[in-house]
């Protein structure tokens, strides 16, 4: 097995075997520059891509076709289409990374900030726009502006193929909601019925929401989870309204954070790990005792799960793509910090532990098994 950490300068790779009782460090690759996804292709178990913005290339795609010992860039990385006036909108940099239906090798599916989809058929080598919501006018109005998305630019994520179905695909933006398509990407419509926003804002308006993780069940693709700003929230298709089940979170944790984990093999299973969602938003662990929350009935109940973390003085957090599960029995999971550790539990979040620090700010990590 091997978790792939993506950071603020540069990209490491973790190796261990099925017992995760030691880790084995390759890197750093690539040292200074922005990594913000690195994904083993579950289809292969050998080829990875990773998303980077660097000093000199700018933002682009390298890829590995022989499990991380060398790279290539890509050939065309994702931009957008140029605009007849020779004006529009640049790609900042590719943010998410999703590899295509098993019945598809070699796509892949990317997502930009500024929110852009894109698709590659050969491996991660080249890239075009996908689907026409890229340069719709109702989709471009939702996306906003530059100016109005998150820290370090808005962004399109939690790019979703079901695995039953590649003609079945869901995305998030941040902000601009959450969206589905039953047609292979031809077209897609908003799914953000139940969500909240935030007050004095109208959630009818996808403009107005912001999905910061979304995820699909594996064992029942009809089911979603999703981290938003302002909740946790369950989707049981084919209904199309959201059930904010994070309301059973203790109230001084509160349920405002990024990552959310779903459990391989059990539905009603998931993870969080919340943030101060006070006020000011100062984006740090409550109270600056971080703690991970699982619910094991679906968001009825939720239990706190802190053995071995900090008790105390603790003051970082996790962004939405730096918290990931094996396929272990029982299952692993795994997270890193925006202070560069990286924490494990072999038990299903029982007990953690820390297997890396002083690594620079984490941006992800994902875990994938090599062939």
């Amino acid at each position: 097995m091997v978790l792939l950490v993506a950071t603020r300068k540069g990209a490491w790779l973790f190796h261990t075997d099925s017992a995760r009782r030691s880790f084995r460090l390759d890197g750093p690759h690539f040292l200074g520059h922005i990594f913000n996804h690195i994904v083993l292709d579950p289809r292969d178990r050998r080829t990875l891509l990773a998303a980077a913005k660097t000093g000199h290339l700018g933002p682009t795609i390298f890829r590995s076709t022989d499990r991380g010992k060398t790279w290539k860039e890509a050939a065309r990385p994702p931009a957008f289409a140029r605009a007849a006036d020779g004006k529009g909108r640049s790609v900042d940099h590719t943010f998410w990374l999703t590899p295509g239906h098993v019945s598809q090798p070699g796509v892949w599916f990317a997502g930009t900030s500024p929110q852009g989809l894109f698709r590659s058929e050969d491996g991660g080598s080249s890239w075009a726009p996908f689907s026409p919501i890229n340069e719709d006018a109702q989709y471009r109005e939702w996306m906003g502006t530059v100016q109005d998305g998150t820290p370090d630019g808005p962004k399109l994520h939690s790019i979703i193929i079901d695995p039953r179905d590649p003609n079945r695909m869901l995305f998030g933006m941040s902000g601009g909601g959450v969206h589905e398509s039953t047609d292979g990407g031809a077209s897609f419509a908003p799914l953000i019925d139940g969500l909240e926003v935030v007050e004095g804002f109208d959630r009818a308006n996808a403009t107005f929401h912001d999905p910061h993780c979304v995820r699909i069940s594996p064992s029942n693709p009809n089911r979603l989870y999703q981290q938003n700003h302002c909740g946790i929230y369950r989707l049981d298709r084919p209904a199309r309204e959201w059930v904010r089940i994070g309301r059973s979170m203790p109230k001084r944790v509160g349920d405002v954070g990024f990552p959310l984990v779903v459990h391989p093999r059990d539905a009603d299973t998931a993870w969080v790990l919340p943030m101060d969602g006070g006020t000011v938003w100062p984006r740090t662990s409550p109270d600056g005792k971080p703690a991970v929350f699982v619910t094991r009935n679906a968001g009825a109940s939720w239990q706190r799960q802190d053995a071995g973390l900090p008790e105390q003085h603790a003051w970082w957090t996790v962004k939405r793509q730096a918290m990931c599960a094996d396929a272990g029995d029982p299952l692993g999971l795994y997270f890193g910090t925006t202070s560069g550790e990286l924490w494990m539990s072999a038990d299903e979040g029982r007990k953690w532990k820390c297997i890396a620090r002083h690594l620079p700010e984490i941006y992800a990590v994902e875990a994938g098994e090599l062939a």
